[in-house]
Order: structure tokens, then C-alpha cells, then sequence
């Protein structure tokens, strides 16, 4: 429902891009990529929106021998922090993001189960550590710069690891699409403006991760994404 039109595959999908490597699980009734983030040496990761499906998640973790050292979230709506406070509190792990104006979401997130009648765990959470424009966050040796992008939530992140030229864009930007602003907190402005001015720039060549369905590339986007034509 938060995501575009076309749907993820059911299975986990892996994208390796030198030692950084993300597993891509497909989460929820919604079909919300949950990524597990992590060094394809030392195997020390983070996860990335645990909307849902904890067991799945720590299935993938387990088969990829990822040692989680964090939570980090995208925005607030319930298809990408669900599960957060159960992983959380299940193995002690801090969570990071998104940026303050979504906080009445994480509170809200309960409230969001009921209304779209979701039979799954979910409790309200708040973050260790909000996240703005210009932060950094990192394990390992990876380090991912911090991007503003709000439109389909106020509050709304991305994370850029300029190293290896990839960025995690939530629900900001699809492929062929965008995210849907039309939900509580959505501006279609917004969202455009954030694509325009926060992920355009960072360079045709860069590879994206999105919240639902398959990612690519900016360029690929820039070129053919009917909603990016004009900007």
C-alpha cells in the first residue's frame, strides 16, 4: 500500500557491490524491502526498515552469518519500523533514524496496525538517535552520509554511501515510480523536490535501494522515470 504498482519478488534478493553487500527480504502484507546491510568480509551489519517478519529477517541474517549491530529507519510509517521495538528489545540493538518530523508516526505506530487491519506484532517506538541533513552513520568501515528527503513523510531519510556509489532511498524513489504522497504528511512538491535536489545530484551512476519492488540506477530514472520528466 505505501509502495508503487509493481511488487518485489517473494524471495530474498542479494546485490553485491565490492565488500558492501545488501540482502534485500521482502516484509510484510505490503511487500516492503527490508535490507540487511552488511560487509561481505567481517560480516558485521545493520537492518535497514524491519517492517514486519522477524523470523524471515533473522533467517536471512543467519544464513549470511550477519552479527546485527543496528536498527536504521527510513520514516515511520508501519511497513518499515514495525518490528523495530521487537528487535530491539531482542537483541539490544539501537536504533538510528529517521529525521524528528516523523515522530508522531513512531508513536503512532499501533494506531496504524489498527487502521489498516494488520494481524502482526507492532509497537510504538522512538529511536535512539534522530538523524538530519549532513549526519553520518556507519558500520565497519562504511560510512553513509545522511539525506533529507522529505515528501512521503516529513521525516523521511535516505543513506548515500559514497564509496561505493549506493544509496538506500526508502520510499522517496522507485523504479519507473515514486512514493505516494497522498498518504497523512505526504506533499507530491516535496517528494519531487527532494529527488531533484538530494538524489539526482549524487550522479547518474549510482545504484538505489527502494522501500518496495526492484531498485537501479539514478541514471536509468533520470532518463525514463515518467514522473522525473522536468526536473
Amino acid at each position: 500500500m505505501f509502495g508503487p504498482e509493481a511488487k518485489s519478488e517473494d524471495h530474498a534478493r542479494v546485490k553485491r557491490t565490492r565488500v558492501l553487500q545488501a540482502s534485500i527480504i521482502p516484509v510484510t502484507p505490503f511487500e516492503q524491502n527490508c535490507t540487511l546491510l552488511f560487509d561481505s568480509e567481517t560480516k558485521e551489519g545493520v537492518v535497514v526498515d524491519p517492517g514486519g517478519d522477524v523470523d524471515r529477517i533473522l533467517q536471512t541474517a543467519r544464513e549470511n552469518g550477519i552479527a546485527l549491530k543496528s536498527i536504521w529507519l527510513t520514516h515511520g510509517h508501519i511497513d518499515h519500523a514495525g518490528a523495530a521495538k521487537e528487535l530491539k528489545d531482542a537483541f539490544s540493538l539501537e536504533i538510528v533514524g529517521p529525521h524528528k518530523d516523523d515522530l508522531w508516526l513512531l508513536e503512532g505506530l499501533e494506531g496504524q496496525a489498527k487502521r489498516y487491519g494488520l494481524a502482526m506484532k507492532v509497537q510504538n517506538v522512538l529511536p535512539d538517535r534522530w538523524l538530519d541533513e549532513g549526519d553520518t552513520v556507519s558500520f565497519g568501515d562504511h560510512i553513509f552520509e545522511v539525506l533529507h528527503c522529505p515528501g512521503h513523510s516529513p521525516g523521511h531519510i535516505a543513506f548515500f554511501n559514497r564509496a561505493q556509489s549506493i544509496v538506500h532511498v526508502g520510499d522517496v524513489l522507485f523504479h519507473g515510480s515514486i512514493g505516494r504522497t497522498n498518504l497523512r504528511g505526504g506533499n507530491r512538491q516535496q517528494i519531487l523536490n527532494s529527488i531533484r535536489d538530494k538524489i539526482l545530484p549524487l550522479g547518474d551512476h549510482v545504484d538505489f535501494i527502494c522501500g518496495h519492488g526492484p531498485g537501479g540506477q539514478i541514471g536509468d530514472e533520470r532518463r525514463h522515470n515518467p514522473y522525473l520528466r522536468g526536473l
